[in-house]
């Protein structure tokens, strides 16, 4: 591996034990970064640190449910008290919950998808807001969707979600704005080939549409160069052949 801007840097990747988060940690523990793992799902979080540490990276697996606040907090200062500093912080992890019209949402499912989408990601920018000041470039990026911004029939649940963690991220780069070297970013990586696109579009053809190792690949770039910070970012291809 030659070329390692992250050598000396601390990651965390949530949803990191499939799809887009797990292909992001090992973009990221490629380029150098000792990266957290965090998801619910043990085995999953263990076959992608099998895989970091077969291409020579190094991870740490942090396996707890985001929607335990105090999980969250305990996981922030075990890496504190570690590391002393978290330099970044990407929030991937989301449910995409029934799509329905929205008369038809049931309401205990959408108080889960808020709970995870939206709050489970504040609790992680409060926890980790300490250290990530202790960082000399601290970098956060946020997944979100182009439902949104752009609301779609059905979509109405996943896609208030979206939109309220995008004011949510782009209000916390606002208040960081001008405190340091911080950078925070919103991604959009389109249609990509993981297992919420298939519950999403089941008749598709995952073959036909990017791999979460492109988008990995440009969330990796985009964390290694000074972006502005605010900056929203959409993945484009490519797409097998």
């Amino acid at each position: 591996m030659t070329d390692q801007p992250f050598s000396d840097k601390i990651a965390l990747v949530t949803g990191a034990s499939r799809g887009i988060g797990a292909a992001t940690a090992k973009a990221l523990a490629a380029r150098g970064a000792h990266v957290i793992l965090v998801a619910r799902t043990v085995g999953g979080l263990e076959e992608t640190e099998e895989a970091i540490h077969a291409a020579g990276g190094t991870a740490t697996i942090a396996p707890l449910d985001l929607a335990d606040g105090d999980s969250i907090g305990r996981l922030a200062d075990a890496i504190g008290q570690r590391w002393g500093k978290l330099d970044l912080l990407v929030l991937n992890a989301a449910i995409l919950g029934t799509l329905t019209p929205v008369p038809s949402i049931d309401a205990k499912e959408f108080s889960r998808l808020l709970t995870l989408n939206v709050g489970a990601n504040q609790a992680l920018i409060a926890a980790f807001d300490p250290w990530l000041r202790q960082s000399i470039a601290p970098r956060l990026v946020a997944l979100t969707s182009s439902v949104g911004a752009r609301p779609r029939a059905y979509w109405g649940g996943y896609g208030a979600s979206k939109a309220a963690l995008e004011t949510l991220v782009l209000a916390y780069a606002d208040e960081m704005s001008g405190l340091g070297d911080m950078r925070v970013a919103i991604v959009d990586p389109g249609a990509t080939a993981t297992a919420m696109r298939t519950d999403a579009f089941p008749g598709e053809d995952p073959a036909t549409i990017k791999q979460p190792a492109t988008v990995a690949s440009a969330i990796a770039d985009l964390l290694a160069s000074d972006f502005p910070t605010g900056y929203r970012f959409r993945v484009e291809g490519p797409v097998p052949d």
